[in-house]
């Protein structure tokens, strides 16, 4: 496995200086045009794979994460808090490091979106694997929906139909609507997960040691690509509802995770190098790297949440609290050192949001020392060789118990309480392949739904909506989307003074000034005005 990160790492460099380039010094490069080709597309596909999880296979793979996944996204959606320190512009709604806005425009394009591009190229018409490598061409369409649909979902209308075309003289794409990428991502799901064949055909076979998800297993491959198209389609579900139908229908039909065998894990590694294979959340809360670990902790309306009705008990307690949180005490190079009964659910505390040093002392009455007072993450979820998830079990389950509670589409067997309790129960038993530790019993599970009844403890949708944002967590983009999408859980905004969005969550990001001086198409054709209050399409936005 290290060996072909090191490959990866090493060809790409020079392949980006190529196939990246979007300016006119692309006319004056002498670069033989068949060189390319005689790169193995394997590396591109592993390299893709490894962008999506933490974006950056030739450059930082904490960037995305810390700025924006982190910065922005964890702290706006209240799972986690700051008080000073790090980066977490989503906790008191400022725009002063533009960082947390650009990364994933910055990134997106020019990492994951360069090689899924240039798979495309060379196994479509006319390409050097033209007819060959059919798998892999399937799978990267699916990648690249992936990844696209999390773009448009950050800014609104985006480059799209000719993003990274520079190949073909195309260094100012144009701006796709939100609804038109939409769209045609729906299209091209639904055209890959019926476009995979034989994994015994010839020209298959490298694609079995390029996937660092399913090793090239087609069945898990169409299970994601089905429940990719369901999220998609109850993301456009408010403004679009008879195509969302038409597309939960189709994801049904074909058919969607059914287990937590099938989440979509990427796998990473402690070497060969700190810059291209590790977890990028683990890199920026390791107190030997990002130390993002010193200044956020757990929030208090996550902590709250999870503590259940009564916090003086632990009977109703979510039993994710300590999957969360390892505790309250201090977290350094050496590990995890809990303060006295700092490891009792009872002690648990989060940290409010929106508050600074000073606030927290007048809130708390006395001088607060943060790393002995709120609930810090688990470490054993930030180790640097974790795998990192895209997507998984629990969500789809969810995603299924809303449509049927909001009669979206058809084919869905069961009842909403049904599929609801399975997305609760996947959701609290996926968290092993951080450590065995972390496992949740069937009865532990048992107790919370008895405790916490479908549709009779809260109303259905505020319910799923809940449980959804717990689901996210360290997929915290994800989560903010889907409380952008639904409007739970209920949220009270923060107004720390000097924030830019007038005391309101922000609800989109900003645009790269590069891409908004050098790109003439951004006056045109991106979602304006480039706020963080500005809403996109499927938001209630103009599209």
């Amino acid at each position: 496995m290290k060996n072909i990160h090191k490959l990866i790492f090493t060809c790409l460099l020079l392949v980006f200086l190529v196939i990246g380039c979007d300016t006119d010094e692309l006319h004056n490069l002498n670069v033989n045009p068949n060189a390319v080709n005689k790169i193995d597309l394997n590396y591109f596909f592993t390299a893709a794979e490894l962008g999506s999880a933490s974006g950056g296979s030739a450059g930082d793979n904490r960037y995305i994460d810390w700025r924006t996944n982190i910065g922005m996204c964890s702290h706006a959606i209240q799972q986690l808090a700051n008080a000073g320190g790090g980066i977490a512009a989503g906790d008191k709604y400022t725009d002063t490091d533009p960082e947390q806005s650009n990364a994933p425009f910055q990134f997106f394009l020019t990492d994951v979106g360069r090689n899924t591009a240039e798979i495309l190229r060379q196994t479509g018409p006319g390409g050097y694997d033209d007819g060959k490598k059919v798998n892999m061409r399937q799978a990267t369409r699916i990648l690249r929906v992936f990844n696209f649909h999390r773009l448009t979902d950050f800014y609104g209308s985006v480059p799209y139909s000719e993003a990274n075309q520079g190949l073909k003289g195309i260094f100012f794409p144009k701006y796709d609507k939100q609804k038109d990428i939409y769209l045609d991502l729906l299209k091209e799901l639904d055209e890959a997960t019926a476009g995979f064949i034989s994994e015994a055909d010839p020209d298959q076979a490298g694609f079995k040691t390029a996937d660092f998800i399913y090793a090239g297993s087609t069945a898990k491959w169409k299970k994601w690509g089905y429940s990719l198209m369901l999220r998609l389609a109850m993301r456009i579900s408010n403004v679009e509802a008879a195509t969302a139908a038409t597309y939960v229908s189709k994801a049904v039909t074909g058919g969607v995770f059914t287990s937590n065998a099938d989440n979509v894990w990427v796998t990473m590694s402690d070497g060969p190098s700190e810059w291209t294979n590790q977890n990028g959340i683990s890199r920026a809360f390791d107190p030997g790297d990002g130390g993002q670990g010193k200044s956020s902790f757990l929030s208090k309306t996550l902590i709250d949440w999870l503590k259940g009705t009564n916090p003086a008990v632990t009977t109703d307690d979510d039993p994710r609290l300590m999957v969360f949180t390892g505790g309250i005490g201090t977290w350094t190079t050496a590990g995890f050192a809990p303060v006295a009964g700092g490891t009792d659910p009872l002690s648990q505390k989060g940290m409010p949001n929106g508050y600074d040093q000073a606030g927290l002392d007048v809130l708390e009455g006395k001088a607060v020392v943060t790393k002995d007072t709120y609930s810090s993450l688990n470490i054993k979820m930030m180790q640097d060789s974790d795998p990192y998830m895209l997507m998984n079990y629990g969500e789809v389950e969810l995603l299924l118990a809303e449509a049927l509670q909001r009669s979206i589409g058809s084919g869905i067997t069961g009842t909403a309480k049904s599929h609801y309790d399975a997305g609760v129960r996947a959701s609290m038993q996926m968290y092993t392949p951080y450590d065995a530790s972390l496992s949740v019993t069937d009865g532990a599970v048992n107790a919370y739904l008895a405790t916490y009844v479908y549709n009779v403890s809260k109303p259905a949708l505020e319910m799923i909506g809940q449980q959804i944002w717990a689901n996210k967590f360290l997929n915290w983009w994800e989560a903010w989307s889907d409380y952008r999408r639904s409007g739970f859980p209920t949220l009270i905004p923060t107004n720390y003074p000097g924030n830019n969005t007038g005391g309101t969550i922000p609800v989109r990001l900003r645009l790269p000034a590069s891409e908004i001086a050098g790109n003439p198409n951004y006056a045109t054709g991106a979602t304006l005005p480039d706020l963080l209050t500005t809403k996109v399409w499927w938001d209630g936005g103009a599209n």
